[in-house]
């Protein structure tokens, strides 16, 4: 079963970050305002939000990553509140 991300607050709670097939989580620097997930395919997820501290953002979402796929497989959605506001996440 697939494994997803639920960022709570998103402006669109609702959208989904895939966790499968994933290759690739990205910051360009500590305080950046976008961390991307690129996955297998060439697709890639970006998450914008207010500036990082510390890449607290990037680092928020991999340990995530790490924590959602040690779940059951029952549980497909993993709900997750990012410590800056977010502003956007866009699968393309």
């Amino acid at each position: 079963m697939e494994k997803f991300l639920k960022v709570t607050n998103a402006p669109n709670t609702g959208q989904l970050i895939g966790l499968g097939g994933i290759k690739d989580v990205s910051t360009a620097s500590a305080t950046a305002t976008a961390v991307v997930v690129k996955y297998n395919d060439g697709t890639a997820t970006t998450i914008t939000t207010a500036a990082q501290v510390g890449s607290d953002v990037y680092l928020k979402v991999v340990d995530s990553i790490k924590e959602a796929l040690t779940t059951s497989w029952q549980n497909p959605f993993y709900e997750i509140k990012l410590p800056k506001a977010v502003t956007s996440i866009l699968n393309a």
